[in-house]
C-alpha cells in the first residue's frame, strides 16, 4: 500500500470497541497508544480485530511536539 500521508505508524491493535454506528479501535505503537474512532462499517470491512497489525496514518495540518525540561 502506498499513501502520500508521511506520518505512518505501524502498531498492534489492543482493543476494538464497538458502540452503535462508530468502533474505538487502540493501538500499541511501541508501548504508546493511540485511539482512532471509525465507523463500525469500517472496521467490519477491514475485519478488524485484537492482535492484529495496522498501520495508522496522521494526516493533519498541524502537529505539536513537547518536550520534559
Amino acid at each position: 500500500m502506498k499513501i502520500s500521508a508521511r506520518n505512518q505508524l505501524k502498531g498492534k491493535i489492543k482493543s476494538v470497541q464497538v458502540d452503535g454506528l462508530m468502533a474505538e479501535v487502540e493501538i500499541d505503537i511501541g508501548g504508546q497508544s493511540i485511539v482512532s474512532v471509525i465507523t463500525r462499517h469500517s472496521a467490519q470491512g477491514m475485519a478488524l480485530a485484537a492482535g492484529d497489525t495496522v498501520f495508522v496514518v496522521i494526516k493533519s495540518t498541524e502537529v505539536m511536539l513537547g518536550k520534559d525540561h
